[in-house]
């Protein structure tokens, strides 16, 4: 399970030759760590309290809606609540934010309030009236007004009407969790929030077909993305070039307009003055240095911008001969949310796997969980990152062997009837434990940006400020390292296909690739960036549009913002899917094409595997660089001349 086996360098590559299995180790002991979470998975059903989860408890220990045997020395455990099926809290709104939990005691009743008690006398009335006690089960109703520890045995009033949900009584105000949302429910009145959300109601069809519209568009661009390319780049160019010389030439003009004001000025305001010439100065010199640099690395950069547009035209090439390639999110994001649910469920059935506890101070029961069950939650957790981090991985893995198999192929007629569905059985079959081992990685420097996270978020509001900001540095260095492993697992993937070697072997030759292009990588990034983001924009902003159209001239429709803010979001993750897939295939594209560029030369044997639109691109580069070199050819004599 090393990390690196082979390290002679690579002398050429074999695309779709001969398949092996890589990284065998790595595949054994993710079997292992999934046997592992499959048997966490039957201890959770099988010595979990899952009636506890389903159906509620109370703090004495008492599942609601059971006979309860005892099972802890407590004078209110062990009663028959068969007639009592849910949990109501004596204080619903004290939540705990940092712990997550309702600081309240639970009983067990058999009907929730469904109208607003103002005092005891009310509370004793409807205990009466109903047969549900609110107040704790060794005080009778008669009591309730007098008893002396009705304070912290009654329910806090006023009681506030609740429905059940999930066998609990939640109350129906929901300003009652102003903690969650304090900052939404206090800069809206009640009135202005109940015509949002009949307003959303009302037009649950209009979002639904925006929606709907947003896939299209979205579709639509992966196939048109690579006709207007070209127009995008000139946009961002022509954008920031005049953005920089704009603002270079206002920092220019403020400093001249303040240095001419300092001779019309008071002795006191000149030398205040004087302080912000210098600052200006100084913010000038460095525009028109960004300026002339920037503008210099776009003149140097344009022949590179050439390739960025040829591989969004091979591109959308791809998404044509293998349209099943724009679904390939929609199987992750379902496999990635059933994973989660049943790793929630799990969880859940962790949680309640405890053993009761009487806590000494306040006297309710709790249920702790043994050291050994702690131990199943941590691995629990890892199993989260590496497992969906493996889901991804998969993803990219079937993504990059569909392109290589697509830019490999000289004959695109003899393509296999679904690339999609061949490189899934190539990953299955062989490449699994390069998948997870790349997934591994991601994971070992995402747990400790999580922990470091979570530390973060205690430390806030303390006084140690230096310490906070140490841990916002290390957050930020280990995000660094993420998106850069993350980058180079991915290219990894994508050698890993064409060559069918080893995780590390594929990750080292995929980055002297990239080291050897650095120059064309930027440009793909930054410019392939860029004219991602304007797709994404331009899906929302049609979205948005359409949606402005369809609600405004609709009477009945009073709150038309929300459904349409509803709706652009939803735009924007399906736009961000779709394109991230389109981001994925322009970099498995250039890795083929580096490749390939740097082991064929179109000669006889040697013949390029590109599509035409590189092919041009290559032979222009070839007669940009000849003119380059007859050139510096004819001016060698004049310099002998001179000497």
């Amino acid at each position: 399970m090393g990390c690196c086996g082979n390290k002679e360098k690579r002398t050429d590559w074999t695309p779709l030759e001969e398949r092996s299995v890589t990284d065998i180790p790595w595949l054994i002991l993710f079997i292992l760590f999934c046997i592992g979470m499959a048997i966490i998975t039957g201890f959770s059903v099988a010595e979990g309290g899952t009636s506890r989860l389903i159906n509620g408890y109370d703090s004495y220990g008492n599942i609601c809606g059971k006979n309860n045997s005892k099972i802890i020395d407590h004078p209110l455990n062990g009663q028959n609540f068969a007639s009592r099926k849910y949990v109501f809290f004596l204080d619903p709104c004290n939540i705990d934010v940092v712990k997550r939990k309702i600081n309240s005691v639970a009983l067990c009743v058999s009907s929730c309030p469904d109208k607003e008690l103002r005092n005891l006398r009310e509370v004793q009335e409807f205990a009466l009236l109903n047969g549900s006690s609110l107040c704790r089960y060794d005080i009778e109703p008669s009591s309730y007004p007098s008893h002396p520890d009705k304070a912290t045995s009654c329910p806090k009033l006023p009681v506030k009407p609740s429905k059940v949900r999930f066998n609990r009584c939640i109350p129906v105000d929901v300003t009652c969790y102003a903690q969650f949302a304090q900052a939404i429910v206090n800069s809206i009145s009640e009135n202005v929030f109940e015509k949002v959300v009949i307003g959303v109601l009302a037009s649950k069809e209009i979002i639904f077909g925006l929606c709907v519209l947003s896939v299209v568009l979205s579709g639509i661009l992966m196939v048109v993305i690579r006709y207007i390319s070209f127009v995008l780049v000139v946009i961002l160019t022509v954008l920031v070039v005049l953005g920089s010389l704009a603002g270079t030439g206002v920092l220019w003009w403020l400093y001249a307009d303040l240095k001419k004001s300092l001779n019309s000025t008071e002795p006191v305001e000149q030398a205040m003055a004087q302080d912000n010439t210098q600052g200006l100065l100084a913010f000038a010199i460095t525009a028109t240095v960004f300026t002339v640099l920037l503008l210099l690395l776009i003149i140097f950069l344009r022949k590179r911008v050439a390739l960025t547009i040829a591989l969004f035209h091979v591109a959308g090439n791809v998404f044509i001969h293998i349209p099943l390639i724009a679904l390939q999110p929609v199987w992750t994001c379902l496999s990635l949310l059933l994973f989660w649910v049943c790793w929630l469920a799990v969880l859940l059935s962790l949680g309640t796997s405890g053993s009761p506890v009487k806590n000494v101070n306040t006297g309710l029961v709790e249920f702790k969980l043994d050291e050994p069950l702690q131990y199943m939650v941590w691995y629990h957790a890892v199993g989260l990152i590496w497992i969906s981090e493996f889901l991804l991985a998969c993803q990219q893995m079937t993504v990059a062997g569909a392109v290589v198999t697509y830019y490999f192929t000289r004959d695109k007629s003899q393509l296999p009837m679904t690339p999609i569905l061949s490189s899934v059985l190539r990953l299955a079959r062989y490449h699994l434990g390069t998948v997870a081992k790349g997934a591994f990685i991601i994971t070992l420097v995402e747990i400790p940006r999580l922990i470091l996270t979570y530390i973060h978020n205690q430390l806030k509001g303390k006084e140690n400020a230096c310490a906070r900001c140490m841990v916002k540095a290390c957050i930020c260095c280990l995000w660094c390292l993420q998106k850069c492993l993350q980058y180079l697992n991915q290219n990894a993937y994508t050698a890993t296909a064409i060559n069918s070697t080893s995780f590390c072997t594929s990750a080292r030759d995929a980055l002297i690739i990239l080291v050897e292009n650095a120059v064309r990588v930027a440009a793909i990034n930054t410019v392939g960036d860029f004219i991602l983001f304007f797709g994404k924009v331009l899906v929302v902003s049609c979205t948005a549009f359409v949606g402005v159209l369809a609600l405004r001239y609709q009477q009945e429709y009073t709150v038309w913002v929300v459904p349409v803010v509803i709706a652009c979001l939803f735009a924007y993750l399906v736009a961000h899917c779709f394109l991230s897939v389109y981001e994925m295939v322009v970099d498995a594209l250039f890795l083929c094409f580096a490749i390939d560029s740097k082991y064929n030369d179109g000669s006889p044997g040697k013949e390029y595997y590109m599509d035409k639109s590189l092919m041009e691109f290559v032979e222009n580069s070839r007669k940009a660089m000849e003119r380059d070199s007859s050139a510096g050819s004819k001016l060698m004599p004049i310099a002998d001349r001179g000497t």
